[in-house]
């Protein structure tokens, strides 16, 4: 396409997709927003602490019926259940245990058709908020990191906490203690969740109106039948990372805008909630760095309350017992199961092989950057930083394959049903299981050096 075409589809885009998208998206999200905001100046009140956790209580489940109406019931029934068990087994030292096996089964008996499958999905990611913070409660009442257990209020309050319930992302008890407790306004609380708002929407534009059109429209690259394959893969990746972000930047907005999402030293406080790292995904070091730093809150977690009880059975066990409980949480679909369980061999094929060669060489080659005091011989050499880019290159090809099934072309209702896993293994087989047998090779070469 010449250049003055090209200015005519971009124009006719921003006023066909660009427009509405951003309409759609303020349309869904500005009376959360508004809850956020009501419930962050609630907390600023001199009140009852009990009160403080009502209104959080309340705004929680009012702003779960704006996006599921009557369904946000489950959610409410998932958090009164979790609040029994950990009634029921106060005097156990294994609450952590116990309460996530219960959790387990109820989501499993919810996944296996007890409602419709189109609203179970719906409500799933409220589901997995409720239950990450139910089971990191746990185990810290198990640790002594919490004291008593909090009251009905309290943990209601905490569960169901506005900032978090809809969109997440988990934060930590104490997080939600320090929110209640209602640090003073200022610019900088208004400026961090603004700015968080704005990226979540211009993420949104991207992923809906920019990535499904980047070749040859916004990049012109025009390839044979197999490099058109891979460039509709990396697309399809593009645009489901996008929208990643989107809610992850969303999330971040409205915690910081309900008060959680704080840090302070001395007398400072910094406003620093950090969901997402889109560079860091993009144009990536290592994979183990792309999983950080796909969801920040849910990599702690599942580190601090998977696999740091896991460690036990050894390392690769943990890393598949990891990946397992994150697959479990976020439901029974096979394209999520899949992804997830293929990451978890890339993240420790790629680590050890890293390992391998960083300690052969004395390389700074490392999945993480090292310490500018570390004791490699070689840092900054012409090799050390091909290496290091060529294992970049490998991620970005390792995401554009496990992202290739995530195509925003296909039927609305499969996408709400979740994928078919016929849906999964046809994308996969189309790219050769390319991939798979990358990290099959890496893993014999790791083995043979």
């Amino acid at each position: 396409i010449d250049m003055s075409s090209r200015l005519a589809v971009w124009q006719q885009l921003a006023e066909s997709c660009g427009l509405s998208t951003v309409q759609q998206g303020l349309q869904q999200v500005w009376r959360l927003l508004l809850l956020c905001l009501i419930c962050r100046l609630c907390f600023r009140l001199g009140v009852a602490s009990t009160v403080k956790h009502v209104v959080s209580v309340l705004a929680g489940m009012y702003g779960l019926f704006l996006f599921f109406e009557l369904h946000m019931l489950w959610v409410l029934l998932l958090s009164v259940l979790c609040y029994l068990i950990l009634l029921l087994s106060r005097h156990s030292s294994s609450r952590g245990i116990f309460l996530s096996a219960v959790i387990l089964i109820y989501l499993l008996i919810g996944e296996l058709h007890l409602i419709d499958i189109v609203t179970w999905h719906k409500i799933r990611g409220s589901q997995m908020v409720v239950a990450m913070k139910a089971i990191s409660l746990a185990f810290d009442l198990d640790r002594g990191a919490v004291g008593p257990l909090p009251s009905l209020a309290e943990f209601l309050g905490y569960t169901l906490f506005v900032g978090t319930v809809v969109f997440g992302p988990w934060i930590s008890f104490s997080s939600y203690k320090n929110a209640v407790e209602g640090t003073k306004l200022s610019w900088l609380w208004l400026y961090s969740s603004s700015l968080s708002l704005l990226k979540s929407q211009t993420c949104l534009l991207v992923s809906t109106c920019i990535a499904p059109y980047l070749f040859p429209l916004f990049i012109p690259i025009h390839g044979n039948s197999v490099t058109e394959k891979w460039l509709r893969a990396y697309e399809n990746a593009v645009s489901f990372h996008f929208s990643n972000y989107f809610v992850g930047h969303l999330s971040e907005g409205t915690s910081m805008l309900a008060g959680a999402g704080f840090t302070e030293e001395k007398d400072h406080i910094r406003w620093d909630m950090r969901v997402v790292k889109p560079l860091s995904v993009e144009m990536p070091r290592s994979m183990v760095l792309v999983v950080t730093s796909w969801n920040f809150p849910m990599s702690r977690w599942l580190k601090t309350y998977v696999f740091k009880n896991a460690m036990k059975l050894g390392t690769f066990p943990a890393i598949l017992v990891t990946y397992t409980a994150s697959a479990l949480l976020h439901g029974l679909s096979f394209h999520l199961g899949a992804v997830l369980l293929s990451l978890g061999f890339i993240t420790y094929v790629e680590h050890v092989l890293r390992k391998k060669l960083a300690c052969t060489f004395s390389a700074c080659i490392l999945s993480r950057p090292c310490a500018s005091d570390c004791s490699h011989r070689h840092k900054k050499e012409y090799w050390v930083m091909l290496l290091n880019l060529i294992f970049s290159l490998l991620v970005i090809f390792h995401l554009t394959y496990l992202g290739s099934m995530f195509d925003p072309g296909v039927d609305e209702q499969e996408v709400e049903e979740g994928y078919a896993a016929s849906h999964t293994i046809q994308r996969w087989s189309q790219l050769n299981w390319a991939s798979h047998w990358v990290v099959f090779a890496s893993w014999v070469f790791y083995r043979l050096i």
